[in-house]
């Protein structure tokens, strides 16, 4: 299924309660964006998480949807709220909330790209903030919950695997792990978006597939871990950042050599975690 906001990838049958999503890999990029904003398009570019939608690409194949965002982070940002409104961007808004990642330009509509470079050379209109959340993001958000409600439905439970990629800079004063940085940074909000039980399975899951495994630190986890992670209700929400060198060329936003490698490294992940969702489906529906 693919419509303005997202591309959802569905598999024959659901099988498992574990869902995937994409929200930053978006590359369609408006051209009247792209005439407005002062960056070239590879400067927009280097917001996006890139090629992470081809990372997990094999959800379907193992009873999961992915649901992956078709605009790109520098135009609507899918992990941020409706009222995460930048008033340094938006004409016509009022006092910006006491939000950090609007003070940094990292709202729903962003300010500037990764390094602080700015999109715009001054402020775009309330109504076309308006418009971008009402054409792109709630559709995005719309889909993400029936996909979480159904999995409630049928399997008892939701598992949200929200997955993202890291700046390699993003990890210069992480503390080494084994001799080296974490390639990937899970983030649970520090227990409250996921049970211990599901983020200590995937972290072993990243970790037997030959990652160094974080958790929280830098990223702990924003909008759509915060809003979907329910662990009393029956839901649970992880965020997964891969750091963007482990995949692709940061500088020219390619893929590495080694790409096909990699993917199929991330399939097996997808694989080893739907499975692991299917068994707690399982357990759930004897108990």
């Amino acid at each position: 299924m693919t419509t303005e906001s997202f591309v959802l990838s569905e598999p024959q049958v659901r099988s498992t309660p574990v869902i995937f999503a994409s929200p930053h890999s978006g590359n369609a990029y408006p051209a009247d964006f792209l005439e407005m904003s002062v960056q070239n398009p590879l400067q927009l570019r280097s917001s996006e998480d890139a090629f992470v939608d081809r990372l997990f690409s094999a959800a379907p194949d193992h009873g999961a949807p992915l649901l992956a965002a078709k605009l790109p982070r520098a135009f609507i940002d899918l992990n941020r709220g409706v009222n995460e409104l930048d008033p340094a961007v938006i004409d016509g808004m009022g006092k910006a909330p006491n939000n950090p990642r609007v003070a940094s330009g990292l709202g729903v509509i962003p300010r500037v790209v990764s390094n602080g470079r700015p999109i715009y050379n001054g402020k775009i209109p309330l109504a076309e903030a308006h418009r971008r959340i009402s054409r792109y993001w709630r559709p995005y958000h719309d889909r993400l919950q029936l996909l979480v409600d159904q999995s409630r439905n049928r399997f008892g439970e939701s598992i949200l695997i929200d997955c993202h990629s890291m700046p390699r800079e993003a990890l210069e004063n992480v503390p080494v792990i084994r001799g080296r940085r974490p390639d990937v940074v899970l983030g649970d909000r520090f227990g409250a978006s996921a049970s211990p039980e599901v983020t200590d399975y995937v972290a072993q899951v990243f970790a037997d597939a030959g990652f160094n495994v974080a958790r929280n630190m830098p990223f702990a986890g924003a909008y759509v871990v915060q809003t979907y992670g329910r662990p009393p209700r029956g839901q649970h929400a992880i965020q997964v950042e891969i750091d963007r060198s482990v995949y692709m060329d940061e500088d020219r936003i390619e893929p590495r050599d080694d790409f096909d490698q990699i993917h199929e490294t991330i399939s097996n992940v997808v694989k080893e975690v739907a499975l692991f969702g299917a068994a707690r489906a399982q357990r759930l529906a004897a108990e």
